[in-house]
């Protein structure tokens, strides 16, 4: 797959290119601020990526600020997952624009079903035409609320 890149005005730039990725950001963020990977391994989180189609937000000097993962087969299905702008970075509209380039990108057209699971973003998501499960009786789950370590309160928000 090559690489896309999309520019914003501002010059924010959100780029699928997995060799510009900040791996160290990535894990920083998400074994340490995140609610749902708390404590999760550098391994884990580099193997998760090399299985994805990612996107890295970066500022105009290629700083990587923000970052969305979508674990999909690009025909039928994708799960959007490990979503973040940085802290200090919020509140510029580079969460919604990192939205609406991850589901204008090409191999994610025509999918039958699009998931992700959230928090505390539903009013983000529901912009983009995430509902609430159409039919929750047919999903089943096996479910590890504590899967990274003693470190890792298990509670229902991981």
């Amino acid at each position: 797959m090559t690489p896309t890149e999309y520019l914003r005005d501002d010059q924010f730039l959100v780029s699928t290119d997995p060799a510009r990725l900040d791996i160290t950001v990535i894990h920083r963020y998400l074994a340490e601020e995140s609610y749902w990977a708390k404590n999760i391994p550098l391994e884990t989180v580099t193997r998760a990526i090399a299985n994805s189609l990612n996107f890295g937000l970066y500022t105009p000097d290629g700083q990587l600020v923000g970052f969305a993962r979508v674990v999909t087969d690009r025909a039928t299905f994708a799960w959007l997952c490990d979503v973040f702008v940085l802290p200090a970075y919020q509140g510029q509209g580079l969460a919604k624009w990192l939205m609406r380039v991850v589901w204008s990108h090409p191999e994610l057209q025509g999918l039958r079903r699009q998931l992700l699971a959230t928090l505390d973003a539903h009013g983000l998501y529901r912009q983009f035409n995430f509902q609430p499960l159409a039919a929750p009786e047919r999903y089943l789950e096996v479910r590890h609320p504590n899967p990274y370590g003693a470190g890792s309160a298990p509670t229902e928000r991981n």
